[in-house]
């Protein structure tokens, strides 16, 4: 592990689910003690999108930026909101110069799948509609998230695809949250890494499907034909459970035909960005806004 993460780990707390509730005050709680982000150089805007129900958004606008991200927070589909996403949409705003509409969408198990994707694609469709309104290129609008707003990410760009929606110019899905089944080695093997493990992912997908069988909308893993989505960069930790996932999604990609870049950054683990000290931590948010500005703002 990268020394600089590794001196961390005995500070993190890990959620193990069983009480939603309490995890997302403790997140939400930790999120609030970090050193709030640079937003001097940006507008910031909370908007309502009118769909059933309404879902609140964060616009992170740099100053000229008209590419777009619809940006999906991570947090198990069980943790996190707007406020506690301001770190990485603020960071990710300014590094890539694009304009970063940050979703609330709803948490599990209070609201199951496709509550979560439901409310994504009509953020999606809302800023396709609107592009004129909100000074942004309707040419240039990308879906991304960090963990299982990462998955969310690739169930939207399967469903936009599927159903002839939005055009999608790029998916960001950083350390992606993909496939129920659990099955690959990194699933296997990682069941005491820091922040995520096996255990704490199978409750999250508990939480998210109930007792309802997955769909490719729900874990995009499953989906048959890749083919036709837009192009991606898939970035992945190496002591991460979702490792070995994230890497076949991207090699799936690939021989569809999908444009895809791939970053395994080794010494990591899933989460480890919040460690904002750490110069890994830095070089992969840096990656990350230099992979959105040539895809949408340039």
């Amino acid at each position: 592990m990268d020394p600089e993460l590794e001196a961390f780990v005995p500070l993190l707390v890990k959620a193990d689910l069983t009480d939603p509730v309490t995890d997302r005050k403790n997140y939400a709680e930790r999120a609030a003690a970090a050193p709030a982000p640079d937003t001097s150089r940006m507008e910031i805007e909370d908007r309502t999108v009118p769909a059933d129900p309404d879902v609140p958004v964060r616009i992170y606008r740099p100053n000229g930026a008209r590419g777009t991200i619809i940006w999906l927070h991570g947090g198990a589909w069980v943790m996190g909101d707007l406020d506690t996403d301001r770190h990485f949409s603020a960071r990710l705003a300014a590094g890539a110069g694009t304009v970063v509409i940050s979703v609330d969408y709803r948490r599990s198990p209070e609201h199951r799948f496709p509550a979560a994707l439901d409310d994504t694609y009509a953020v999606l469709t809302w800023t396709a509609e609107h592009a004129a309104e909100l000074d942004i290129d309707p040419n240039r609008i990308a879906v991304g998230g960090h963990s299982a707003g990462a998955g969310l990410a690739a169930a939207v760009a399967l469903r936009a695809r599927d159903q002839q929606g939005p055009a999608i110019r790029f998916q960001l899905l950083n350390q992606p949250l993909l496939d129920d089944r659990q099955d690959t080695w990194s699933q296997r093997n990682f069941t005491d890494t820091p922040l995520h493990d096996r255990d704490t992912l199978t409750a999250a997908w508990r939480h998210y499907l109930g007792s309802e069988p997955a769909t490719p909308c729900a874990a995009p893993a499953r989906a048959d034909d890749l083919s036709g989505l837009p192009p991606a960069y898939v970035a992945t930790a190496e002591f991460d459970p979702l490792r070995d996932e994230g890497i076949t999604y991207a090699l799936r990609l690939l021989q569809a035909g999908v444009p895809v870049e791939l970053h395994q950054w080794p010494g990591t683990f899933h989460g480890s960005l919040a460690v904002l000290s750490a110069d890994v931590s830095q070089r992969q948010f840096a990656e990350l806004g230099v992979a959105l500005r040539r895809a949408v703002a340039e």
